[in-house]
């Protein structure tokens, strides 16, 4: 198993742009919480701590794309480092004005939000530059699904860490300084700086005007709403099994599921149609969402969160195989700044969907959410089999002029190409 990825992370710059992309996303995956504990120790209230997390999520969502499509445009560098510079100051302004003046609180908070660097997206693009064969690029975007379940439970540890040891406001101004330096290492790679988009058709709907993308898109905002909604269940189901211990095993529970999952699917080669695959993975996600009904001990109801977390980072790593083939001709890091975005505001419509559900039917119909959520997500897949399925028309994923700028000899493949 593990041979498969010591291949990769061999390979020049792999572990440079891996590391570096996660480093760099670190103030993104834990600025909820830094929000939140930084107004608690201000003395603010909890609404105004969620007030102001709200806002930066939306502000993440709205400008991953817009970010997404200007690095097609002007190259990674650029984008990239001006963003994280940006977003730095932000929050540091945030840090340093505190919650006094709440217009600046709330405009700081906006900017962090909206100038957060798409390096999810970009790593994507620059793996078929890295990587020389279609296989090793999908077992990569396996590698990808699982460091980012490292990252999302390890980076609210590092939060409570520097907030316990130092303060809150620390925390802030700590992890936004690593980020910008993993973003430094990023966007000073070779592969980073040599990366340039394909000619694109001017288009204002860039990415979106991928009949394929669209249908991905529609499918992972309703997983998004499963996994919001799951948290929130969750908590309701802590409150009567042991507090706020059971809680946090609970959500680790997911996220070992999924590193579990995506660690066996990365490393053996898959046959049969990615689209397929990709139907199959959400499939056996929703319906292993629907055991969580059953709300058994804590100790059953945590193996059973591992369960639901085992297919989430197979089905992100096979729609990142997709994403690739049905992004249009030079808009494949706003394609995947697309997939994030939905993702992001499907988690949030989960979360806000499943409070009033707990509060009118009880925990039970909480984790009734999730299983409704992953049986839309296969529906919406199964009713546009046939869009997913076309040939997508002018997408690079390949070792070509868009990811190889010296078009240096190696081995090619294609958006035609079956994963």
């Amino acid at each position: 198993m593990a041979a498969g990825y010591l291949e990769i992370l061999r390979a020049r710059h792999a572990v440079r742009l891996l590391v570096g992309t996660l480093v760099g996303r670190l103030p993104n995956a834990t600025a909820a919480i830094a929000i939140v504990l930084f107004v608690r120790a201000e003395g603010g209230t909890y609404s105004l701590a969620g007030a102001l997390a709200a806002v930066y999520g939306v502000a993440n969502a709205v400008g991953q794309p817009l970010l997404g499509r200007l690095v097609d445009l002007y190259g990674q560098p650029r984008v990239q480092l001006s963003a994280a510079l940006v977003s730095a100051f932000g929050m540091g302004a945030f840090a340093f004005a505190g919650i006094g003046p709440l217009p600046l609180s709330y405009a700081a908070v906006a900017v962090a939000g909206l100038f957060t660097p798409p390096l999810e997206g970009g790593l994507r693009a620059l793996w078929p530059s890295v990587l020389r064969k279609e296989e090793q690029v999908h077992t990569a975007y396996a590698m990808d699904a699982v460091a980012q379940e490292v990252m999302f439970t390890v980076g609210p540890l590092l939060v409570t860490l520097c907030a316990s040891l130092w303060s809150a406001q620390a925390a802030l101004l700590v992890l936004n300084v690593i980020g910008v330096l993993g973003a430094v290492s990023v966007v000073l790679s070779p592969p980073s700086r040599a990366w340039r988009s394909a000619p694109r058709e001017a288009h204002w709907l860039g990415a979106l005007r991928s009949p394929g993308l669209l249908v991905m898109l529609g499918a992972f905002l309703f997983v998004g709403i499963a996994l919001g909604s799951i948290t929130v269940a969750s908590v309701s189901y802590a409150d009567d099994h042991g507090g706020d211990a059971v809680y946090g095993w609970l959500m680790a529970a997911v996220g070992l599921g999924a590193l579990l999952g995506g660690t066996v699917y990365g490393a053996r080669q898959w046959s049969g149609p990615a689209e397929r695959r990709l139907t199959v993975l959400v499939g056996f996600l929703a319906v292993c969402y629907v055991p969580l009904t059953l709300m058994p001990g804590a100790v059953a109801m945590t193996l059973l969160m591992v369960l639901a977390g085992v297919f989430l980072a197979p089905a992100l790593a096979c729609v990142f195989v997709l994403v690739d083939r049905h992004a249009p001709r030079g808009t494949v890091t706003e394609a995947f700044s697309w997939l994030v975005t939905t993702f992001t505001v499907g988690a949030s419509l989960g979360t806000g969907l499943a409070g009033p559900v707990v509060e009118w039917g009880g925990t039970l119909w909480g984790f009734v959410v999730p299983g409704g959520a992953g049986a839309v997500s296969l529906l919406v897949l199964l009713v546009t089999g046939r869009v997913l399925a076309a040939p997508a028309g002018g997408a690079v994923v390949a070792v070509s002029s868009e990811n190889d700028p010296n078009r240096a000899a190696g081995s090619r493949f294609s958006s035609g190409d079956r994963a």
